[in-house]
């Protein structure tokens, strides 16, 4: 936004920040936390912290070193960021509400040269290749009206972990160590229940195709619709496996056969849903800015069992939901749910579908708010660059529902342009 508007909001930032961060500890850093978004929100290129101190210092005319100052409090400056996230997503909870969509994700920041923390050769969906970036664990929850980033984790390969003179000079600290994506989602999940939201958690297929998120998923008491990989193994929920051995009367009694029946053969997901290609139907799940959104979509009830073949038991029953376009040779996209057994294929789609919300919010985040634009190397400085970010994407939501709701009222108000009607009498012809 232009610094006039940005001046006219000045109050509504601090006040969105009195609710969301209070004093940060002291009156100081509280006063260069507010700077820091308002330089995130202001108009400009880039969002890294000095060309963000330029613009300030110029606009406002401070007499203190904004670049400085932004500096110490973004890299140096001890406040905790958890803690700060934790205390937006209370205020997101209380403002937009506790229930929707769990949204997981990952995404790449393309970093030059070998010295920003985390940053490696990996892959990122970001530019979808193998690149020099740094990768960050995202979850952001969707409402019917909004969609707010309400936590980040930035992801450190292995190699990082285990050189200990790059993790002296990013300042990481020793209690971190390598955890693979999919952990750091459920950290995430659990402290997002842990502050009152819940919801469907949705993810694609690097998070939905790792059995072992799912089950903790689902053990936690989440519903899930993630995306998988089309290798995955599945037989049919009711598939017949043989006999259970009689219970001895001793520990927990049996629930699987001794020895798979003879015959009884898992498919790959792939394999699966080519073998069903009558079963699709079209499905429209919602209106989208140039029409209604449809494809053919087909769904079954399974048990997934990558290692039925080694004597495994199947896992629990869930839906597999499989899309596939008219046009296409082949399905496109493939789906594990735990929604309930009576859940439409409509419901099921829609679900699947509700993660459209993460690309519109990278967009905003990255492209107008910098998200990706931070210069410093440090583990507590990209972190605290991130957090501010997210903090500054909420206080965007608050005034657009804030205008949305304006103009609602307006809509109804008697006198307003919608509302004003000429009275007919009964019987009255209307050319």
């Amino acid at each position: 936004m232009d610094a006039r508007k940005l001046l006219r909001l000045r109050k509504d930032l601090a006040s969105f920040l009195d609710e969301v961060v209070g004093s940060l500890g002291h009156p100081r850093r509280r006063r260069w936390c507010e700077t820091y978004l308002r330089g995130v929100l202001l108009d400009g290129q880039r969002k890294s912290i000095e060309p963000m101190a330029a613009r300030l210092q110029a606009i406002e005319q401070g007499e203190e070193d904004y670049e400085q100052a932004l500096q110490q409090f973004v890299n140096q400056s001890p406040w905790d960021e958890q803690a700060v996230l934790d205390s937006l997503q209370n205020w997101v909870g209380k403002k937009l509400g506790t229930d929707g969509f769990l949204i997981i994700d990952d995404t790449g920041f393309p970093k030059q040269g070998t010295h920003s923390v985390g940053v490696a050769r990996q892959y990122t969906g970001t530019l979808g290749k193998v690149a020099s970036c740094q990768v960050a664990v995202t979850l952001q929850l969707a409402t019917e009206r909004d969609v707010v980033g309400i936590d980040a984790k930035l992801y450190l390969p292995e190699v990082w972990c285990q050189d200990g003179e790059r993790r002296q000079k990013a300042a990481i600290p020793e209690a971190v160590s390598y955890q693979p994506k999919w952990q750091l989602a459920l950290e995430m999940l659990r402290r997002a229940k842990s502050n009152g939201l819940g919801g469907v958690v949705l993810a694609d297929s690097l998070f939905g195709t790792v059995t072992e998120f799912r089950q903790q998923v689902a053990a936690e008491g989440w519903t899930y619709c993630v995306g998988i990989d089309s290798t995955l193994k599945v037989i049919a929920a009711d598939a017949d496996l043989g006999p259970v051995p009689k219970y001895s009367g001793r520990g927990q009694p049996p629930k699987r056969p001794l020895k798979v029946r003879a015959g009884a053969k898992s498919d790959s997901v792939k394999q699966w849903v080519v073998e069903r290609e009558n079963d699709f139907r079209k499905v429209t799940w919602r209106e989208g800015s140039k029409g209604k959104l449809s494809g053919r979509f087909a769904a079954w009830r399974v048990r997934p069992a990558h290692r039925l073949s080694a004597g495994k038991e199947p896992l629990e029953p869930c839906w597999l939901l499989a899309e596939w376009p008219p046009d296409a040779l082949s399905p496109a996209k493939y789906f594990f749910s735990n929604l309930p057994a009576n859940a439409s294929l409509k419901r099921l789609v829609s679900t699947a579908k509700s993660r459209w919300w993460i690309e519109h919010s990278y967009r905003e985040l990255k492209d107008e708010l910098g998200l990706d634009h931070f210069e410093g190397r440090s583990w507590r400085g990209w972190h605290h660059h991130v957090t501010l970010v997210l903090l500054a994407y909420a206080f965007l939501q608050k005034l657009r529902r804030r205008r949305k709701k304006g103009a609602l009222m307006a809509s109804h108000c008697p006198g307003s342009a919608q509302n004003s009607k000429p009275f007919l009498p009964a019987g009255a012809d209307v050319a």
